[in-house]
């Protein structure tokens, strides 16, 4: 497996003021090129070699996979931003989906808030789909993944301190109000939930 990183899909000032240029470039440039450069090294000659980043995540252990699934997370959670995101999408498959699984989008949206909110120390917070087709929202820590208990990751908000402490420094629940609100991919969510069969159908209540 060549470690090779996509480059970010937009301009590194494109999600000011909600997340800088200054701490995407250190976020992009130092961290995540940083765990890329470390699994490379890790699996250099070894069996691991020979597996796909999805493999490493899902079934490799200490180092090999705490490098790999932060390379995966944070691939992730640049496609869940995007320039001019965030509030509600428009009426429609998702939006139904939505209210079905989680009351409406404010409330999914306020679970994933307090799920990023309450994560102690370093993690991710997600939308997920669990093996049922059940729409959940959940918190891992540090570089745990969805992948690992067979769920489907959907969308995620990066809360390790270097997502936003030069922006907001200890103000987490601001960062992630500001994500919600300017940042949310929902294209990317509603991509997902096609990819796996699950937009345009009601979901079971989560």
């Amino acid at each position: 497996m060549k470690v090779e990183l996509a480059p970010l899909p937009y301009a590194k000032d494109a999600l000011a003021p909600f997340v800088s240029a200054h701490t995407l470039d250190v976020h992009y440039e130092k961290h995540h090129k940083g765990y890329a450069r470390e699994l490379a090294e890790l699996v250099r000659g070894k069996p691991e070699e020979k597996l796909s980043l999805e493999q490493l995540v899902r079934d490799s252990t200490g180092d090999v996979f705490d490098n790999a699934a932060q390379v995966w997370n944070h691939d992730f959670y640049w496609r869940s931003m995007k320039p001019g995101g965030g509030g509600e999408p428009a009426a429609g498959p998702l939006r139904d989906l939505l209210a079905s699984s989680f009351g409406s989008v404010a409330d999914m949206k306020q679970r994933l808030a307090e799920a990023a909110g309450s994560r102690f120390g370093s993690g991710w917070a997600w939308v997920i789909s669990d093996q049922s087709g059940r729409l959940r929202v959940e918190s891992t820590p540090n570089a745990e993944n969805p992948l690992q208990r067979e769920y489907t990751p959907l969308l995620t908000v990066d809360v390790w301190e270097h997502a936003y402490y030069l922006d907001y420094q200890n103000e987490r629940a601001r960062y992630v109000r500001g994500f919600l609100d300017h940042l949310l991919d929902w294209d990317f969510l509603a991509a997902n939930l096609e990819r796996v069969g699950l937009l345009g159908r009601r979901a079971p209540s989560s």
